[in-house]
């Protein structure tokens, strides 16, 4: 594969309806902001396969995260299911990090907010790096569709 290659993206993304709850004004808006990015630059390989682009749907069955992925036709070309238990952690801290950064821009000086976010920042880092691991070998993707991936398995997580 070529790294200019069209054909390794992503062109489509869906949240599962039912593995998602309605959360904060926050919270709609980065899932929606990670899709929109996503969609305008990703790098998204089935090692397994010669073709693309390709769609993608996310849910959450019985505690793991699956990846239902098909050709831009609709034919089905994997289907990876991955446990979600070396995410919880992160997720959590990320939630809890977050929820301190929305509280911060309201009425904490710019070097306090700068503090959080960096935190913040070091957390997503550490979800996106989880998520190329344990993807490796069988989707590859470069490091800031799985930033904007990792957004969109928090978002999973989020119940309201």
């Amino acid at each position: 594969m070529s790294d200019d290659d069209p054909r390794k993206c992503l062109t489509a993304i869906t949240l599962d309806d039912r593995s998602i709850g309605r959360g904060s004004p926050d919270i709609e808006h980065e899932r929606n902001v990670a899709i929109y990015d996503l969609l305008e630059s990703n790098r998204f390989t089935v090692i397994s396969h010669d073709g693309g682009p390709y769609q993608l749907k996310l849910s959450i069955s019985e505690g793991r995260l699956v990846l239902e992925i098909s050709e831009e036709g609709g034919v089905e070309t994997l289907t990876h299911i991955l446990s979600l238990a070396p995410f919880r952690k992160i997720v959590k801290d990320y939630f809890m990090i977050c929820e301190s950064y929305y509280a911060a821009i309201k009425t904490a000086t710019p070097m306090q907010i700068e503090t959080i976010d960096m935190a913040r920042r070091g957390v997503h880092n550490e979800g996106s790096d989880t998520l190329v691991e344990r993807l490796a070998g069988k989707i590859a993707i470069d490091f800031n569709t799985a930033r904007r991936l990792f957004t969109l398995i928090c978002v999973l997580h989020w119940k309201g």
